[in-house]
């Protein structure tokens, strides 16, 4: 197997691009020490993109109608309860993982 020099630089290029816009913020405030209340608001961050997700993907609008998508839905339940009662990151990616993995093999 060959490779085009053409296509490595692509490829490098392409990774630059993914990874300069997330290393560059943490390089200009990692020495900065950011007002409290900036670290209060940053605190929501996580919490309101990962909202925006999962309600994005749960409801789904077609003809000016709103639906619920009920894989996802009967996904998000246990995999709520998972993460409510273990706090553990890894603990609810696994089981979000294997819900949606059953409830795609038995509703599709």
């Amino acid at each position: 197997m060959s490779l085009d020099m053409n296509l490595l630089w692509l490829i490098i290029g392409c990774a630059l691009v993914t990874w300069l816009p997330r290393i560059i913020p943490f390089i200009f405030v990692r020495n900065v020490q950011l007002p409290e209340f900036i670290l209060r608001w940053l605190k929501y961050i996580p919490v309101c993109v990962l909202s925006a997700i999962i309600i994005g993907n749960l409801l789904q609008t077609s003809n000016n109608r709103v639906s619920v998508n009920w894989a996802i839905l009967i996904t998000l339940v246990p995999t709520i309860a998972v993460a409510i009662r273990t706090k553990s990151l890894s603990l609810t990616v696994i089981v979000g993982v294997a819900c949606m993995a059953l409830t795609r093999l038995f509703l599709s």
